[in-house]
């Protein structure tokens, strides 16, 4: 499993590595659970937790790491997107499924709108995830990029949306009354060869440092045959579970809009005769 970000937590505490020290995970009234296995269930739940989310109330830190599709790798072919959400002990939290039929992924691309179903280990929905067909550009900052949050599906937990920048990537993280939570900001340039890129979360002052989230270097095979990426993300351990599902749907938002093109991708559709 790939490390977490090389950054600190808003509590001063280094994020956890494999094979290192647990910070804080897998959390107060949690029953430990092998790694690599689904993490088991908090026997503590917060008062007014809506179901499903109680698992990220024990946890500070997660990994999104996509799957790797075979048809797509060697063909090209736009597939929908699998994703597996860890914690730092490498057991699964969730599991994500995107659903969109063939004809949009692959016509639309990584701009296509997207519903992501994130399941838990029972394979029940606990989050929806909606994004319509919008802008990302400076130009139109009437119609810039949003994901609604759903805690249970049908009840709406929070939203992405998506700030007007000329250069640097800003998002906006919601509560389901569309007031500010916390913004993200992220570097001028999404390319960094061998190394990390990290986006920074802020409190809604965009002073103070609340946590991260980190697209991750994932080898060099796979950064250039494959548009399958891996994600870290921190938050503080108290911080509102519909929040922290709201963060987290903005790095599926983040990996479309930044990371889903691949050009070696588009050279083997070409060589193969889909466009």
């Amino acid at each position: 499993m790939s490390g977490y970000p090389k950054s600190e937590m808003a509590g001063g505490q280094p994020m956890a590595q494999p094979g290192g020290p647990v910070v804080a995970q897998p959390g107060a009234g949690a029953v430990p659970s092998a790694p690599g296995g689904w993490m088991q269930a908090p026997t503590n739940v917060p008062a007014n937790c809506p179901k499903g989310l109680e698992y990220l109330a024990q946890v500070d830190q997660l990994l999104i790491k996509q799957k790797v599709e075979a048809l797509e790798a060697f063909t090209g072919f736009e597939t929908n997107n699998k994703y597996e959400i860890l914690n730092s002990l490498g057991q699964r939290v969730y599991h994500a499924v995107e659903d969109t039929c063939c004809c949009t992924r692959n016509c639309c691309g990584s701009s296509r709108p997207f519903d992501m179903k994130i399941l838990n280990n029972q394979n029940q929905e606990v989050i929806h995830l909606s994004r319509p067909l919008r802008c990302s550009s400076c130009w139109f900052p009437c119609c810039l990029q949003k994901v609604t949050v759903e805690a249970p599906p049908g009840k709406v937990a929070g939203y992405v949306s998506q700030a007007w920048s000329l250069c640097k990537p800003r998002m906006r993280i919601e509560n389901a009354e569309g007031e500010t939570m916390l913004r993200i900001k992220g570097p001028c340039c999404q390319l960094n060869i061998c190394g990390d890129i990290e986006f920074d979360v802020y409190a809604p002052d965009e002073e103070t440092y609340v946590g991260r989230v980190t697209k991750q270097w994932s080898g060099l095979g796979k950064e250039l045959f494959t548009d399958a990426d891996n994600f870290g993300i921190s938050f503080p351990l108290d911080l509102d579970v519909n929040v922290k599902a709201t963060l987290l749907g903005a790095v599926f938002l983040l990996d479309f809009m930044f990371f889903e093109n691949n050009t070696k991708k588009d050279d083997k559709m070409s060589k193969s005769g889909y466009r």
